[in-house]
């Protein structure tokens, strides 16, 4: 260490710390604030990108990575930064725990998801092509099927099929910032697109989306709030199936969950990959069978049926295991799973994904 201090002074010395938790992060940015809010206030990108950015990036990284951002002068004395997750819903929990966890700074405010806007305030340039209230229309397509999801059709007054790529991507963006990150993310089910000759029901100016939102969602909470269920007395069924390669899967699953008719109150779908070395059937041995069963009673633990975390099954064939999950939302979910990953990185490969799927169709393919 007596080195290291003949090398760098105080401050040099702390910047070098590891970033292990939010604490590290933001005691790090504290050292380094003043220059980070003068680089944000000279509205240059170059040097915002070389003062601020570029020493950014590496610090989120320790804690996640793919946590994305943005800057600029709210006012003439306030510096914002926003953290997204740029569409990762995984990543939704730490951002916002990050953002709490921000010390008080009178220049500085920092923002969870890029917000919302008024419509007036929206406006976005891309691939020569612009994106305003003024050539953007929606459509709902109401699904008999599926009553409950939010399924709207955009309609871009320039959109064809050699353009289709830039405007997709373009009317994206400007959905993000209208409805703002976790409305967009959360809470539409699907969206198509159609040339404005092609439209199958009457334009609704992109302007009431926000309304017709607000509208959808508080329908579907009065439906389904409280909706929870105790699945200790469930009847289970066993699968077996052939994989391509000859492999045999065996599979069991919660026979009542997959009939229950309110499925939609349970949105989102969390599934673990946990990958092992298996025998030459791909099925564990008994050392590797007790490891995964004590990860399965782990999760169990942490994702109780009656707080809305529903284990809806597993499937095991190939050198791999599967877990499903239906839960009420993704915060938690994405938590556990990220600390059950960090729990045994060294023992067995663990990956998740969380995805919205309100009738469960991803598990239509269990024929039980």
């Amino acid at each position: 260490m007596s080195f290291l201090k003949k090398l760098f002074n105080k401050k040099e010395t702390e910047n070098l710390k590891p970033i292990s938790n939010y604490q590290d992060f933001w005691d790090w940015f504290l050292l380094n604030e003043k220059n980070f809010y003068s680089a944000v206030k000279t509205n240059n990108s170059k040097t915002i990108t070389n003062s601020f950015f570029n020493k950014l990036r590496p610090k989120l990284d320790k804690l996640k990575n793919d946590i994305w951002y943005l800057t600029g002068m709210l006012n003439k004395n306030i510096a914002e930064l926003i953290l997204t997750a740029d569409g990762s819903v995984e990543k939704f929990y730490l951002i916002e725990e990050l953002i709490r966890s921000a010390p008080k700074l009178n220049n500085w405010k920092f923002t969870a998801h890029k917000p919302e806007n008024d419509i007036e305030n929206v406006g976005i340039s891309m691939a020569g092509y612009t994106f305003s209230s003024e050539n953007l229309f929606f459509y709902s397509n109401d699904l008999e099927e599926y009553p409950d999801e939010i399924d709207i059709t955009i309609i871009h007054d320039s959109y064809n099929e050699d353009n289709q790529s830039d405007i997709i991507n373009g009317s994206y963006i400007f959905i993000d910032n209208f409805l703002g990150e976790l409305n967009s993310l959360t809470l539409i089910d699907a969206i198509s697109f159609k040339k404005k000759s092609e439209a199958e029901k009457e334009l609704i100016p992109i302007s009431k989306l926000k309304t017709f939102i607000i509208w959808r969602e508080k329908e579907f909470i009065e439906k389904y709030e409280g909706k929870r269920r105790n699945t200790e007395n469930d009847s289970y069924s066993s699968i077996e199936a052939t994989l391509k390669n000859g492999k045999k899967l065996i599979g069991i699953f919660n026979t009542d969950l997959l009939k229950w008719d309110s499925k939609a109150s349970h949105p989102w779908i969390l599934k673990f990959e946990i990958k092992y070395n298996g025998d030459k059937n791909g099925f564990p041995n008994e050392k590797t069978y007790n490891l995964l069963d004590k990860i399965e009673n782990e999760i169990n633990s942490e994702l109780k049926d009656f707080d809305g975390y529903l284990s809806v099954g597993r499937e095991t064939a190939d050198n791999v295991r599967d877990l499903y999950f239906a839960c009420k939302e993704f915060r938690k979910p994405s938590k556990t799973a990220d600390n059950i990953i960090s729990k045994y990185e060294n023992e067995i490969e663990i990956n998740y994904e969380i995805y919205k799927d309100k009738y469960w169709r991803s598990f239509n393919r269990f024929k039980i």
